[in-house]
């Protein structure tokens, strides 16, 4: 599951503070921006990769109301991309991959392993997404814990979500790359084993839920991911991301999209998913696309959000 309810009051009060936040006002006869597909910024150690993908993934988002922000990092390829990479959106459920790192993190502290009601909670909130076990490890670590978590990662654009409600947190592509660099690659924030114990959960993420970045992802990479979505009373609007890590038998990179102004859940994951398979067969031009990945025909997670009141 994706949100919290949300009191009228307290929704009014949020409404108008995300609105500050995420809307740039237009002068008199200007443009409106969600009127032209913004151009994506590649660069590329390989000949001719950067050009390709930033005309594919502005194609994959070509006339969608959908305001998505795009993150790539290929290792192997040097390449980079990015669109709106420090746009903020409300995170949903993709913040949970942060409050498992920031768990790791803390327990790394006293070089504890994670008792098992610890790794009980961490597997449903992951596998299963579960509410109510991302709201009980959130509640242990509390706010100080997690700023300490973002600060030690670089995280500096991400805002936890105030009075309990994780899924408000504010984050940007540019930073949940920074989260992922640190589950592919040794670093001097998480050990070999937090890295190891993340990426087997979100490895084994159910089936219902392993759409998004996963569209068309190589047959032969090891792939974890994690989805979020949120449905605003406001506006009637979407909130629909996926971040996800590609790696093995030659396969070093990382995804995030993140998704807002969605009429539907299902146009932020179309668009999500168009965007993936422009990237996925860029990044593996001869590789086979796995068939395990193939999205559902209505994606959704084991139990739907109740409604904001």
């Amino acid at each position: 599951m994706t949100h919290h309810r949300i009191s009228r009051r307290a929704r009014g009060a949020l409404s108008a503070v995300l609105a500050a936040g995420v809307f740039v006002p237009i002068a008199a006869g200007a443009t409106p921006a969600a009127a032209v597909t913004p151009t994506v910024t590649c660069t590329s150690a390989k000949a001719g990769l950067a050009a390709q993908l930033s005309k594919d993934i502005t194609a994959a988002l070509a006339g969608r109301k959908t305001t998505a922000a795009v993150a790539v990092h290929d290792r192997t390829t040097k390449t980079f991309c990015t669109l709106r990479g420090d746009q903020r959106y409300d995170s949903a459920s993709v913040v949970k991959v942060t409050v498992l790192m920031a768990l790791l993190w803390d327990a790394q502290k006293t070089n504890r392993a994670l008792t098992q009601r610890e790794s009980s909670l961490a597997t449903a909130m992951i596998t299963t997404s579960d509410n109510a076990s991302t709201s009980t490890l959130w509640n242990q670590l509390g706010l100080t814990k997690i700023k300490a978590f973002l600060q030690a990662a670089g995280m500096t654009q991400t805002i936890p979500g105030a009075d309990g409600y994780w899924g408000l947190t504010r984050i940007t592509a540019n930073d949940e790359q920074k989260l992922l660099a640190l589950l592919t690659a040794k670093n001097t924030v998480m050990t070999d084993t937090s890295r190891s114990y993340t990426n087997r959960l979100m490895r084994s993420v159910v089936t219902s839920q392993r759409w998004g970045v996963t569209a068309g992802a190589p047959a032969n990479a090891l792939v974890g991911v994690k989805n979020g979505w949120l449905s605003r009373t406001v506006g009637n609007q979407w909130r629909v991301h996926s971040i996800g890590t590609f790696t093995g038998n030659g396969h070093h990179y990382t995804m995030t999209v993140l998704t807002h102004d969605n009429p539907t859940m299902n146009d932020g994951v179309n668009t999500i998913q168009a965007v993936a398979r422009a990237i996925n067969k860029n990044l593996n031009p001869t590789a086979p696309a796995s068939k395990r990945y193939e999205p559902t025909r209505t994606p959704q997670e084991a139990v739907v959000p109740a409604p904001e009141s």
